[in-house]
């Protein structure tokens, strides 16, 4: 089985093998399946026994089929609603554990054909609020790369532009190798393992190619195939990118509170439809969505465009 994924029951860990195997997801998707697994048999295990113990402490590696079989749906609802009241999650957190709980119950159903009936069909999903996503203006973008200096500079100024041009994840960021810079174009593995392409602007270019130069600087380079270098040599891990960000955020004069990786990768795809006119089509395929659907939130309708609309009604002068 997977290195480090104890705690679990037999089956979880089928199901993880499935997902990696069949599914072909991602490192990072089958390890939040895995806590999200976990940490619910844990806690029916606590119930069912009345345990009383600190959920730590609870081993659920040895519940077997016959014990999966019992759970239903009332123990579902109270898990969820354990969630939400002893544990805190936000509405977001709990839709991504069920969605969890129901591929597990789904393979065990249609799958490994072992359970006859699943608990999880009437579960329903928390009704999420909608949101505009925060994102840097234009000139907030400026600032933020203007306050990139000190002995890491070229390194960091390539991380954030290739983050403001061309809407990277973090995952996808990190994973770089040079071998996948071939001109102008960059291959990037994104989630789902799937591939994509990724025009490489002037700026982005530029970025790299003065990072390039003092790159080799870094002594006793680990990961020489990576892009991106700690000062150890090995690849940038993700916190390192994200106290990178951080740091320069608040030397820009911005709230870091409101601002991290992911808030850049919606300001690449804003600015891109709102000054320069990319449509949604192309944004799916730049940003690597599978669904359309995904992607219309990045294009959302700001609140200049809103008080625009509305001093352009022809009865605004009538007085």
């Amino acid at each position: 089985m997977f290195e480090g994924y104890k705690d679990v029951p037999q089956y979880v860990e089928k199901f993880l093998l499935y997902i990696n195997n069949a599914k072909n997801r991602s490192k990072n998707t089958i390890k939040e399946y895995y806590y999200d697994l976990r940490n619910f048999f844990k806690y029916i295990k606590n119930e069912k026994y009345n345990l009383d113990y600190d959920e730590k402490n609870i081993d659920a590696s040895d519940l077997d089929l016959e014990f999966i079989k019992e759970i239903s749906y009332d123990d579902l609802n109270r898990y969820i609603a354990y969630l939400s009241i002893n544990k805190s999650d936000k509405p977001v957190t709990r839709a991504r554990k069920i969605a969890s709980l129901k591929s597990f119950f789904n393979f065990l159903c249609f799958k490994e054909k072992v359970l006859t009936s699943n608990p999880t069909v009437e579960l329903e999903t928390p009704k999420l609020p909608k949101r505009l996503p925060k994102y840097l203006t234009l000139d907030e973008s400026k600032a933020l790369l203007h306050s990139i200096d000190g002995k890491f500079k070229e390194r960091d100024f390539a991380i954030i532009t290739l983050f403001l041009n061309c809407g990277l994840r973090l995952s996808e960021l990190i994973q770089i190798d040079i071998a996948n810079i071939k001109t102008d174009k960059l291959n990037i593995i994104g989630k789902g393992n799937k591939e994509r392409e990724i025009h490489l602007n002037r700026s982005c270019l530029e970025a790299i190619n003065n990072y390039i130069k003092v790159r080799q600087k870094v002594g006793n380079i680990v990961d020489r195939n990576a892009l991106f270098l700690s000062t150890r040599g090995k690849r940038i891990s993700n916190r390192m990118v994200e106290l990178i960000v951080k740091k320069y955020i608040v030397c820009a004069g911005l709230d870091p509170k409101k601002f991290s990786p992911h808030k850049l990768r919606h300001t690449a795809a804003t600015l891109m439809h709102k000054h320069s006119g990319v449509d949604i089509r192309a944004l799916q395929q730049i940003l690597g969505h599978e669904s359309i659907s995904t992607t219309e939130i990045y294009t959302h309708i700001d609140n200049e465009q809103i008080k625009a609309a509305l001093d352009s009604n022809p009865l605004n002068n009538i007085k």
